[in-house]
């Protein structure tokens, strides 16, 4: 029998590939494995899906997370959220699998980036079975946040700006909901230490030839590079919470959502010209009113769904029927507006990410 290291060695190339990304495919989740409901014949189907009648999604492994969601019965606001990147998802998988027809993913590096954007998804909404991640947070004040934050730095900073009467109540919302974004800031980047841990333990294991060990390094390294880019924003988000809860609001503060302000800051270390920069700058403007929106339907979508649990425990029903009406159509708009501010946040990253690489 020949040795191990010579039989690998005559394998095809495509098949190498393949192994050298298998392990940023390994993901902690039963929703990544093979065979049954999440079958390549299911998931990756030579034509585009259609959406069966009553289904949400065309993809039977979203529709599957989908109503694993509405099982752990999530807030309406959460679920319009899930919906929002489970249609990004949708959107960008259906994509790939065209240019993978076109043979334009040889390597297999946008199907491991496809995977990794999902594993996000299911450890932020608690569809992984773990119960530190199934916590349901809420955009609204709480008046105990210890469970909420769940960093004792955040929770320092979130009292001493609680208490130090620099802040109107509308304030300290805004405040509340950039320490919430800086706490999924935190989890999404321990996602993907995980799996690139995950990932390098694979390779460790793997028996590589000589003239292809650059596609496991460039891989890597590509992985590292986004783990200290998020980090750096970590580092940077909670340097800017330390000087805005001791310091209060400036009256010169450009924008008030924390996704454009991270944008915002990211876009002025970029390799941007004056006049690239002010044209994004503006756009962040449009964006930031899109979200405000967004944030309005939402709180909403909530107040129809507490009107509509009150009218439910009475009985009446000509009430239960118009009121489930308006909340159904609440909730349609939520989804439409939450689909609409993920893909512009994802063509914003991805113009700011652009002219960072560009300078690197």
């Amino acid at each position: 029998m020949a040795p191990r290291r010579e039989r690998l060695s005559t394998l095809p190339r495509l098949q190498l590939l393949v192994l050298l990304l298998l392990p940023l495919l390994l993901v902690p989740q039963p929703i990544a494995g093979h065979g049954g409901k999440y079958s390549r014949e299911k998931n990756e189907p030579e034509m585009v899906p259609k959406r069966e009648s009553g289904e949400e999604f065309r993809m039977e492994k979203l529709n599957q997370l989908w109503e694993k969601a509405r099982r752990l019965h999530l807030s309406p606001v959460k679920l319009a959220e899930l919906h929002s990147d489970l249609k990004i998802q949708e959107r960008d998988e259906l994509n790939w699998k065209k240019l993978k027809v076109e043979g334009l993913d040889e390597d297999g590096e946008k199907e491991a980036k496809l995977v990794h954007n999902l594993n996000i998804i299911v450890a932020r909404y608690g569809l992984d079975g773990r119960k530190d991640s199934q916590t349901v947070h809420s955009n609204a004040l709480n008046e105990d946040t210890q469970d909420e934050l769940g960093d004792p730095r955040l929770e320092k900073l979130w009292h001493k700006a609680k208490t130090s009467g620099k802040f109107s109540s509308e304030e300290l919302d805004k405040l509340w909901r950039e320490f919430l974004h800086h706490k999924e800031k935190i989890h999404e980047y321990n996602v993907l230490l995980d799996t690139l841990s995950r990932a390098e333990e694979g390779y460790e294991n793997l028996l590589v030839p000589s003239d292809m060990s650059h596609i496991q390094s460039d891989t890597l390294t590509s992985k590292h590079s986004e783990l200290k880019d998020r980090l750096r924003s970590i580092n940077q988000g909670l340097d800017r919470l330390r000087k805005v809860s001791h310091l209060g609001y400036g009256s010169t503060t450009e924008f008030e959502e924390p996704r454009v302000i991270d944008l915002w800051d990211l876009a002025q270390s970029a390799n941007f010209t004056e006049k690239e920069l002010e044209s994004f700058r503006e756009e962040l403007k449009h964006f930031e009113a899109k979200i405000e929106k967004h944030n309005h339907y939402q709180k909403q979508l909530e107040i129809s769904h507490q009107k509509l649990k009150h009218v439910e425990s009475i009985g009446d029903a000509e009430h239960i029927s118009r009121n489930k009406e308006k909340y159904v159509l609440l909730e349609e708009k939520t989804k439409e507006l939450g689909y609409k501010v993920k893909k512009h946040l994802q063509d914003l990253s991805s113009r700011v990410s652009r002219a960072r690489h560009n300078e690197l």
